[in-house]
């Protein structure tokens, strides 16, 4: 936005001699400043009028408003529906770097200098800008990642500094992993409900303030030191793993916030303008798309200048590299909350020249009205694909249990495939695969194991009588629900899982994994752990409980992905063009010949080859065949005689417990055993084709 905009610069700006605080409200009739003394923030020490400019901005000028000062606001204006003034309260500043806590359950800001004024340096540390498709997401928890870890110094276990610590570092690097992706690190509340109940929200997806980091993911130390000290380890956290190669995206929640529904706690925006800062309708009642209670009004300008603000202060003075949008249909309702990917908030992410830089992606739904929009975001969003999470799912797990109790697992490999090269059929060609955010599961739902081991959710625990949490699943427990000392049905899994990982991991776009997948974890079948900050939820750093040949396939895989570009093409084909950075995509059956739409479509096809050739631009020329075999019955393969392949070398087989050692050569032509259930990776040798054919 110009720098003449009248929105610019709200919140505190502190210094040395004073500071100036900026508050956006159309619709009060007086804001005032309250200052507090540093040991009791219920005894303000100085109260000053704001004064009304233009565009509902109110400002004022105090020498109280220096780094660390505890501030906060009262605000009054008309009664109405569509209103919750009330001067009696003190409210938190949207826009506040800081945090206090308040014994009555309130909050007060917490004036910050920029970071470059507190004495924190970069370090000349770079963002380190992995392109799309080289990119891996690994999706973690800040507390659950490292709270377990013994070799982490127990006072940073569970910490910023502790994912930040060397033990965290060398594990994530040596995993093969890119890009790290934090559930919410937004400050955030419980919700009302969990904290009558004695419980919490683990997971975050409950915002009350979208400038400053959670408190209690600090040190101790740093907690007590006070909210610039958070703010300094975070930024910490955020420049070792910088300086490890790593980037740090950041889970974001701005389609509600914690005030919940019209009777939930007034923290902030519901007394600062309720009617402008979320979403009603004509009788002043909340239109709630977010089954969170509220929704932030983002056909409104200050709730879109507020989003980019706090993005652009993370982006830009913290230096992280991209945001997950949570619920992200909602960033696109407009003024008749009918999405649209034209959406002035969406188009300001891509076109400023911060954030256009940043990765973005989007959770391309909510609850409301068409919310369903998986594919409808605009170019330079990557998606989180619940497509193909359903479709992978379904045809190692659902199509297997079908297989077993009826003798045809129902469903053919033609739509496998169309997920595997990269989605083109939900993705424009203009986005390419890399629209497509890849993932099997997400901190949403079973674990990766648990999708092999259970069939129903396990939801006891939450205290919600095993209503919450989903129950369509696509899960398959291998006959036996819960834990198993048989030692055929654990294989049964295991197998399931490594095909699983290897699909994630060898399909066109961007890979997600959740945290804990890598080696195996359970949650005991729980799949809406969002209420449990336990070792149901923490990762296990111990042998015993990790699964060390799931996480030798998982850094194998990774490895090949790398290694291999034409796994990750950058774009969509076109049928006899050659598209840079494409993938060239040929099709055969077992039999080595090529597929006909009729083996395409076909319900019994179970078995592909999948032939994919690099389209040179930025790296050496690239050839790999991928075996896909979905029968519970062993077959052969005729390795297919392609112009220009004069060989196989297998890299991967998911039949093995542990990942190939000793790689095998094999000829064009050659017949070769399968094992039931399984995938086989190997790299073609020979000479570079000229043409790229389309994607499916």
């Amino acid at each position: 936005m110009p720098a003449a905009d009248p929105l610019r610069d709200l919140g505190v700006r502190a210094g040395a001699d004073g500071g100036t605080i900026r508050v956006w409200s159309e619709h009060a009739t007086s804001v005032d400043l309250e200052v507090f003394a540093n040991g009791d923030l219920a005894w303000a020490v100085e109260r000053t009028p704001l004064v009304r400019g233009a565009h509902g901005v109110w400002e004022a000028s105090s020498t109280a408003l220096v780094p660390g000062a505890r501030y906060g606001l009262r605000v009054d204006g008309p009664a109405g529906s569509d209103h919750a003034f009330n001067p009696a309260h003190t409210l938190l500043d949207p826009y506040a770097r800081g945090l206090a806590p308040v014994a009555d359950g309130s909050w007060r800001g917490v004036a910050l200098a920029p970071l470059a004024e507190s004495g924190f340096e970069w370090g000349g540390i770079a963002k380190p800008r992995v392109p799309l498709d080289h990119t891996v997401v690994y999706e973690t928890h800040v507390r659950g990642f490292s709270k377990l870890n013994e070799t982490i110094p127990e006072p940073l276990r569970g910490t910023y500094a502790g994912l930040a610590h060397d033990a965290s570092l060398e594990y994530l690097t040596g995993l093969g992993i890119t890009t790290v992706e934090l559930l919410p690190v937004h400050a955030f509340v419980s919700e009302q409900r969990l904290v009558r109940q004695g419980r919490l929200n683990y997971w975050g997806y409950n915002t009350l303030a979208f400038f400053a980091a959670h408190a209690p993911y600090a040190s101790a130390a740093a907690q007590a030191e006070g909210a610039g000290a958070v703010r300094r380890e975070f930024a910490g956290m955020v420049r070792r793993l910088h300086e490890a190669g790593l980037e740090v995206v950041l889970d974001v929640v701005y389609n509600h916030t914690a005030e919940e529904g019209r009777q939930g706690p007034t923290y902030s925006f519901r007394g600062i303008d309720n009617a402008s800062y979320y979403r009603h309708d004509a009788h002043g009642r909340y239109v709630d798309t977010t089954g969170c209670g509220n929704t932030l009004d983002v056909g409104h300008v200050a709730a879109q200048r507020l989003v980019l603000d706090s993005m652009r202060y993370f982006a830009d003075e913290l230096q992280v590299d991209g945001f997950r949008l949570d619920l992200a249909a909602t960033l696109g309702r407009d003024d008749h909350g009918v999405y649209t990917p034209e959406h002035p908030l969406l188009r300001a992410m891509l076109e400023d020249p911060v954030l256009s830089t940043a990765k973005l992606i989007a959770e391309p739904w909510d609850v409301g009205p068409g919310g369903w929009q998986t594919g409808n975001f605009p170019a330079g969003f990557s998606e989180w694909n619940d497509r193909y999470r359903d479709r992978m799912r379904d045809f190692w797990l659902g199509d297997l249990r079908r297989e077993r109790q009826t003798g045809t697992a129902g469903s053919g490999i033609g739509r496998f495939a169309t997920r595997l090269a990269g989605s083109s059929n939900t993705f424009s060609l203009e986005r390419g695969p890399l629209a497509s955010l890849n993932f099997v599961t997400a901190h949403d739902g079973f674990t990766l194991a648990d999708l092999t081991t259970f069939d129903v959710k396990h939801n006891l625990g939450n205290g919600e009588q095993n209503r919450d949490g989903t129950d369509g699943n696509n899960s398959y427990n291998h006959g036996v629900e819960g834990g198993s000392d048989d030692p055929l049905v654990n294989a049964d899994r295991r197998r399931t899982i490594r095909n699983l990982l290897g699909t994630l991991l060898l399909s066109a776009g961007v890979p997600m994994i959740t945290a804990g997948d890598e080696y195996g974890r359970t949650q005991r079948g729980n799949n809406n752990a969002y209420c449990h900050d336990s070792e149901l939820t923490w990762l296990s750093w111990r042998d015993d409980e990790r699964d060390a040949s799931i996480l030798e396939t998982t850094r194998r895989l990774l490895r090949v992905r790398e290694e291999n570009p034409a796994i990750r093409p950058v774009r969509f084909g076109r049928l006899g063009e050659t598209t840079p950075s494409a993938s060239q995509m040929d099709w055969f059956t077992a039999e080595g010949t090529t597929m006909t739409i009729d083996d395409w479509h076909s319900p019994e096809e179970r078995t592909l080859q999948y032939l994919a050739a690099s389209t040179p631009e930025f790296e050496a020329f690239n050839r790999i065949l991928l075996v896909v075999h979905a029968h519970g019955a062993p077959t052969e393969v005729v390795l297919p005689d392609h112009p220009g392949v004069t060989g196989y070398t297998l890299l991967w087989d998911s039949a093995g417990e542990q990942p190939v050692d000793d790689p095998t050569e094999h000829a064009p032509g050659e017949r070769i055993p399968i094992p039931a259930l399984s995938m086989h990776l190997f790299r073609a040798h020979g000479d570079q084709p000229d043409v790229v054919s389309g994607a499916v």
